[in-house]
């Protein structure tokens, strides 16, 4: 006998721990079957299960269970991001607990370091993934820093720069200077911050007493001024154009030049170039040739070097021995100290308070710099150029379609992509250097050496670059390097090009485009054909969910207090195409109902002796209701595939949930009651349970990819299969159910009747204990004779005493409603009082209309609409159309007993 309730704790570890040790989750190279493959995101071996992951993992186990149910060599394939900066810096902050660094371990030492931190409690993700009930291969599991994806990713390097693809480049990066270490736009934060806009007067260059105001956000940085830039059209400057101003402080002379960088409408209108700190001034110094020298070293303090022979002294405009003062001085010190500076020089014309985005990086927490530096570079516009006709001509599909148009936007203004990091773990870049520096690109020291030796027609000693690669180039191999490329195996053979890609929007560019330029060059096939972008998992309210805020939810104790398949039914349920997921506590335990109702129904079957009947035809059933049923089932499971196909998440949900509560539960559970109660084992009584145990058993099936584990309880304590044995069963197909639409027909009038004569007692307040009669007006002969063969199902449900032809007058007190032909009249005189219902309702219907009033004038209020938050907004465009609803539903109630 099933417990009373549903234990998803003891349930979850016994199932998973049975379902990975029988090899259930397998893929097998050698299947007949067609495959079907989705690469895992990698998550970070440091990382820990959030609500993101929750969701992406989610949504990619419900394909991979729905389409292993189908027949497909399914191969989901797991692993692990080395996670260069995240890795090493837990490593880092282990080691300053220790009293000991990096630097004092040395290299070697410390790669040993983070291999026995790896080993020991890396990946513990991996076990979480578990617990949401992730049915990973685990055997094949994979890590980017594995033997072979270390083969794979020199090969990459290697190739790309011998055909030119890969090389140095001194250019602008973001830079962290606590890490010392150029990073991805992806590792940057933008953060607003409160500081201050800088107006500094620039002294033309020979004539007297003219000045030009630039403003600036960053003082510090002008000391690597090489230019002023105006707008061309901008007439207040068209004169100084092509002249010069004297850079104050450091006495340079620098020009005056029209670029269309400058905004007049901004500030001054004129605004400082600083090639070497600046992204926007980089671009405007390679236009106008200028120079770019660095003011800022590594650790983001100032550095002279590269202009001191530049300085001039000029009485009141420039001073050296001030400048020199700042050498080594940190970026902010030396902000004010230059600020102070151009203050007693009289060039501070004034200051205002200003407020903008400040990048930081997410691991360190250090304001990122821009910093001039020389990197390896990927040749990212040639490599994108398939990629971008895969997409447009249908190779790679993504859905929702517009985020092809983001993908676009990126891709067509690609920049080179900056490959090199300055950090020790991670994988070393395979070059080395010779005494003048000349560069040997290998796949070991032992092939640099002997093209060393070609080169000098002798032996030299060989320095490797300390550079490791960004994360991201080994994460673009993933597709294929986890296949065993450069290997040609079985599994390379079998499961590339993977069917779907399941991922946030925010690693198109970092991840997906990489994936696609790097397979289209080296396997000459797209590494996916679909790509399922998901939205942001957010809080109820839609606010973006943050530590700060406190409106974050941990996936892990969701599952503890409710259980993966709540857990699980609930992103399902909430994700649709295009939109954010609202996800919160309360929308988890209202879905755990779900759960509970099912569990609840599965109890009331057992109970009524409901079993799985061998041999069962459903062709066979002759029952109105048992044909119903079948027809209804066969419809979810058209539906529910036909959503799955599309990636509607949502609507899969909601048509198992509309399914299982409302036809099973409600209506054909409570239909069944009487026939199950009766002795008659071989006749009606018989068919409806092997009805029931039959449609049960698709309801199990239809779940199992979005609740496994209930469903697998019950599918064995059933006796449908052995325990574990759920996800190897097909997926179910609608059934031929003859006379369907007739038996569809008299159920569903069946339920009309019911529903219409419970909406009106609800809404005359009629007191559950309190039977009234049905009286039928202009009844054809079909209903009512549908009326008598169902009236115990009736009298019971609708708490109807009886059900007759209306005969005589029509009574006082009665409420009307129609049903099909008929009029169904409820004499209500000595039930309830009707004056005082009418006035009930209609002071009901002032409360409402008050409040479509508030709402409405509330939307109204342009200036509102502009001002508040966008959930804001959507929330009263909600309520104002509840509002609306509410007051159609009195105006209907009014109107029966008007």
């Amino acid at each position: 006998m099933l417990d009373k309730s549903f234990s998803p704790g003891e349930t979850e570890t016994s199932l998973y721990a049975l379902w990975e040790g029988c090899g259930a989750f397998a893929a097998d190279p050698d299947s007949p079957h067609r495959p079907y493959t989705i690469m895992i995101p990698p998550p970070n071996v440091t990382g820990t299960l959030h609500v993101g992951h929750a969701l992406t993992m989610t949504l990619q186990d419900t394909l991979i269970r729905w389409r292993r149910m189908q027949g497909r060599d399914v191969l989901w394939q797991p692993g692990t991001d080395h996670a260069g900066i995240a890795t090493q810096l837990v490593v880092e902050r282990m080691l300053q607990k220790e009293g000991t660094s990096r630097q004092a371990l040395g290299r070697e030492a410390f790669e040993k370091r983070v291999w026995e931190w790896k080993a020991q409690s890396g990946g513990g993700i991996t076990t979480q993934l578990r617990r949401l009930g992730a049915s990973l291969d685990w055997p094949r599991e994979r890590f980017t820093m594995d033997d072979g994806l270390s083969d794979a990713v020199r090969e990459v390097f290697v190739t790309l720069y011998r055909e030119g693809l890969i090389y140095r480049d001194r250019r602008l990066v973001n830079w962290d200077p606590t890490f010392r270490s150029a990073i991805s736009d992806l590792e940057v934060d933008n953060r607003e911050t409160r500081g201050n806009l800088w107006y500094i007067r620039y002294p033309i260059d020979g004539q007297a007493e003219r000045t030009i105001t630039v403003a600036t956000t960053r003082p510090e940085t002008m000391l690597g001024d090489m230019a002023v830039a105006v707008h061309p059209d901008d007439e207040r400057y068209a004169d100084l154009v092509g002249q010069s101003v004297v850079l104050p402080l450091t006495g340079r002379r620098i020009r005056i030049i029209a670029d269309e960088h400058s905004d007049p409408e901004k500030g001054s209108g004129a605004v400082k170039i600083t090639p070497a700190h600046d992204f926007n001034d980089f671009e405007v110094g390679r236009r106008h040739d200028l120079a770019m020298p660095s003011v800022l070293d590594a650790d983001a303090c100032i550095t002279l070097e590269e202009i001191a022979g530049e300085m001039q002294a000029q009485d009141g405009i420039s001073d050296p021995d001030f400048v020199r003062t700042l050498q080594g001085m940190p970026r902010d010190e030396a902000r004010k100290a230059i600020v102070a500076e151009l203050e007693r020089l009289g060039w501070l014309e004034k200051v205002e308070a200003h407020t903008n985005q400040v990048p930081h990086a997410e691991r360190s927490g250090a304001v990122v710099e821009p910093r001039l530096t020389t990197q390896w570079y990927c040749d990212a516009k040639t490599l994108a150029a398939p990629a971008i006709e895969a997409v447009e001509t249908g190779r790679v599909e993504f859905v929702p379609r517009q985020w092809e148009n983001t993908f676009f936007a990126w891709m067509r203004d690609i920049q080179p992509w900056c490959i090199s990091r300055q950090l020790w773990w991670g994988h070393r870049i395979p070059a080395w250097y010779g005494p003048d520096g000349h560069v040997f690109v290998a796949h070991d020291e032992a092939d640099a050496a002997e093209q060393a030796r070609a080169h000098y027609g002798r032996d030299e000693v060989l320095t490797r670059d300390e550079d490791v690669l960004d994360t991201w180039f080994s994460s673009a191999l993933w597709p294929f390097s986890t296949l065993g490329w450069p290997q040609q195996t079985p599994e390379l053979a079998r499961y590339y090009p993977t069917d779907v890609l399941v991922t946030g929007f925010d690693i198109i560019f970092f991840w997906v485009a990489r994936m696609m330029m790097m397979g289209l060059h080296f396997m000459k096939d797209v590494p996916f054909r679909k790509v399922f972008i998901h939205g942001l998992v957010r809080d109820e309210r839609g606010q973006k969910m943050s530590k700060s805020k406190g409106n974050g939810i941990d996936p892990l104790e969701m599952i503890d207090t409710y259980g993966a398949d709540a857990m699980r039914f609930t992103i399902c349920a909430l994700t649709g195409l295009g939109r954010d997921v609202k996800l919160g506590r309360r929308k988890v335990e209202e879905y755990r109902s779900f759960t509970t109702k099912l569990w609840n129904a599965a109890r009331f079957c057992e109970m009524n002796q409901v079993a799985p009947v061998s041999g069962f035809d459903p062709a066979s059933v002759k029952s109105p209701l048992g044909r119903w049923l079948l027809a209804e089932a066969g419809r979810a499971v058209e539906d529910a595939t036909a959503a799955l196909e599309a990636f509607r998440f949502d609507e899969y949900a909601a048509t198992c949930y509309r399914f299982v509560w409302n036809c099973f539960c409600d209506w054909f559970l409570e239909f069944a009651k009487p026939v199950f109660n009766t002795d008659d084992d071989a006749g009606e009584a018989a068919e409806i349970r092997a009805v029931t145990a039959h449609v049960l058993g698709l309801i199990l099936r239809l779940l199992q990819p979005v609740m496994p584990f209930m469903t697998d309880e019950l599918w064995h304590r059933f006796g449908y299969g052995a325990r574990g044995s759920l996800m190897q069963a097909t997926w179910p197909a609608p059934d031929t159910v003859p006379d369907a639409q007739q038996a569809g027909a008299e159920m569903e009038w069946l339920i009309r009747f019911i529903t219409e004569i419970r909406t009106v007692r609800a809404e005359m307040n009629v007191p559950p204990s309190r039977l009234a009669p049905v009286l039928l007006r202009d009844a054809s002969a079909q209903t009512v004779a549908r009326a008598r063969k169902w009236a115990e199902a009736i009298g019971r449900m609708a708490r109807v005493s009886e059900v007759r032809p209306l005969e005589g007058e029509m009574p006082e007190g009665a409420a009307q409603l129609v049903v099909d032909e008929a009029t169904l009249i409820l004499p209500l005189a000595g039930i309830i009082d009707l004056s005082q219902e009418r006035q009930r309702l209609e002071k009901e219907c002032g409360k409402v209309d008050g409040e479509i009033a508030k709402v409405e004038r509330k939307l109204a209020n342009a200036d509102f609409v502009a001002r508040a938050k966008p959930e804001v907004v959507e929330e009263n465009r909600e309520r104002l159309a509840a509002f609306r609803a509410e007051r159609v539903r009195l105006d209907a109630a009014l109107a029966r007993i008007s």
